[in-house]
C-alpha cells in the first residue's frame, strides 16, 4: 500500500491532537507525520506511535514534499498558509471556516457528498461541527424526499469553544460549591448551571454567525440551493458532544416507518429511538466515537410533511478531526 507524508497545521490544539489519535485508530497509511504550530510551540516534542516528533514552525517552505495537510488552526492561519500548501503540491483539508463557501472549494461530509471531493483544486473544506452532525443525521431522509426547510436548535458542549471551555466549566462548578465568586473568561457569562443562547457574533436579522452556517453550508453539502434553515445555537454545561433538535419539512410526506428504516441503515448513523424504554441519543453516549446517534423520531404536529428528530455527535471527532481524515481517505481511494 502506498504511504503518504501527512502534516497537521495547528497540531497542538484539541482538534490537532485528536487528528493524531484518529490517524492511528484508522490506520491511515503514513510514511511521515509532520506537526506544525506557531513559534510558541515549535521545538517541543510530542509522543507518536513510531517515536517522538518535534513540532515544526509553520512558515514558508515548511510544507514541501507533503502529500496531505490537515488543517486544525484558525481561519486566519488557514488563509495565510493555504497558498503555501497548495504550491508545495499537497492537498489542504481545512477545518476552519476560511474556505467553506468558496465555489472552487468542495465542502465535504463523506457519508453525504463524497463525490464532491473530486472537484478540489488543492483545498477541501471541512464543515462546521454542528453542520456535519445535522446533515449526517438527515441525509438518509433527504434521499427519500428533498428537504425544503429546517428549524434547528443546537445544544453545544463547552469543548466546542476550545480546550479552555471544559476547564472553565469545572472551575466554576468547584467555585460555586465552595461559595466563591465566578469570573468567566472563556464565555461571556457563567456557564455552570446555565445556558447561553449565543454562539458567534451577530450576523444578520438577529441571527449569529454560528446559526447561519447550517443554512449556507447545508445548501452546499446537500445540493439543496433553496434550503431554508432557522437555527438557534445554545452553549450548554456539557463537556463533550453536541446535541441537535431538528424539525424538517420535506417535499412529500415521509412515514415514520420509511424514516426509521432509512435511518437504521444510514451511513455514519445509529438509530437509538425507543421512548418507552427511555432510549434516545445523549452526549455521554456519543462522546469519543464517530457515529451520529439519531432518535426521538416523530411526526411534526404542525406540518403534515414534517418530521422531528434529535441527534447527538462528538463535535471534536466526527464534527472535526474524523471527518477531515475521512476526506483524506477519499482522496487516497481515488488515486
Amino acid at each position: 500500500m502506498k504511504q503518504y507524508k501527512v502534516g497537521i497545521l495547528g497540531s497542538t490544539g484539541a482538534v490537532g491532537r485528536e487528528m493524531m489519535k484518529i490517524l492511528l485508530e484508522r490506520e491511515f497509511p503514513i510514511s511521515e507525520l509532520h506537526l506544525f504550530a506557531s513559534e510558541r510551540s515549535a521545538g517541543k516534542v510530542v509522543a507518536w506511535d513510531s517515536g517522538p516528533i518535534q513540532i515544526e514552525l509553520a512558515e514558508e517552505g515548511a510544507f514541501e514534499g507533503l502529500d496531505i495537510v490537515l488543517g486544525a488552526a484558525s481561519s486566519e492561519v488557514a488563509k495565510q498558509f493555504a497558498p503555501e500548501i497548495v504550491k508545495a503540491g499537497a492537498v489542504f483539508i481545512d477545518n476552519s471556516s476560511a474556505f467553506r463557501l468558496r465555489d472552487d472549494v468542495p465542502l465535504v461530509v463523506p457519508e453525504v457528498n463524497p463525490e464532491d471531493v473530486r472537484n478540489h483544486k488543492g483545498i477541501v473544506a471541512n464543515p462546521n461541527c454542528s453542520t456535519v452532525i445535522t446533515v449526517t443525521a438527515v441525509n438518509a431522509l433527504r434521499k427519500l424526499s428533498p428537504i425544503e426547510r429546517m428549524v434547528v436548535s443546537t445544544y453545544q458542549a463547552v469543548s466546542g469553544a476550545g480546550a479552555g471551555g471544559p476547564i472553565e466549566l469545572n472551575e466554576e462548578v468547584a467555585a460555586l460549591r465552595s461559595g466563591k465568586k465566578v469570573e468567566p473568561k472563556v464565555f461571556p457569562y457563567q456557564i455552570a448551571y446555565n445556558l447561553i443562547p449565543q454562539i458567534g457574533s451577530e450576523q444578520e436579522a438577529g441571527y449569529t454567525s454560528e446559526e447561519m452556517k447550517l443554512q449556507y453550508e447545508g445548501r452546499k453539502i446537500l445540493h439543496l440551493p433553496d434550503l431554508k434553515v432557522s437555527c438557534t445555537c445554545v452553549r450548554v454545561p456539557v463537556t463533550r458532544s453536541h446535541s441537535i433538535s431538528v424539525q424538517a419539512q420535506f417535499a412529500r410526506r415521509i412515514s415514520l416507518r420509511e424514516a426509521r428504516l432509512a435511518l437504521q441503515y444510514a451511513p455514519g448513523c445509529r438509530l437509538v429511538d425507543d421512548l418507552s424504554q427511555q432510549l434516545y441519543p445523549m452526549p455521554l453516549d456519543t462522546s469519543d466515537q464517530d457515529l451520529v446517534y439519531v432518535g426521538r423520531l416523530r411526526e411534526d404536529l404542525t406540518d403534515e410533511r414534517g418530521l422531528c428528530l434529535w441527534c447527538c455527535g462528538d463535535q471534536i471527532r466526527k464534527g472535526a478531526a474524523t471527518n477531515a481524515i475521512q476526506i483524506a481517505e477519499l482522496l487516497i481511494d481515488k488515486e
